[in-house]
């Protein structure tokens, strides 16, 4: 769970996208820097402190922004699936 207003921009066209574990780690840091900037830091004992990787799972319940694009590729494929065979995209699948 990205935020709604970022998640649609910075996934735009991911259903094309080979994700390669450098662009998997990219997208992960940008999503845990704004989720820091979103959320906030912490105050214990007086001390203020940066949510950590956890934490912040644990607020967003382990919807990252990976998994987002993996159910985005996987509706494509299905729309995709469905087209009539005269279709371009159907096409160049096949």
């Amino acid at each position: 769970m990205c935020p709604t207003v970022i998640r649609p921009i910075v996934t735009y066209a991911s259903e094309t996208w080979v994700l390669k574990e450098n662009i998997i780690q990219k997208l992960l840091v940008f999503q845990r820097k704004i989720l820091i900037g979103i959320f906030g830091p912490t105050k214990e004992n007086q001390i203020w402190r940066i949510k950590n990787k956890e934490e912040l799972d644990k607020l967003i319940k382990q919807e990252n922004i990976v998994n987002c694009i993996k159910v985005q590729r996987l509706s494509w494929f299905g729309h995709v699936q469905r087209m009539h065979e005269t279709r371009v995209a159907k096409k160049i699948f096949k």
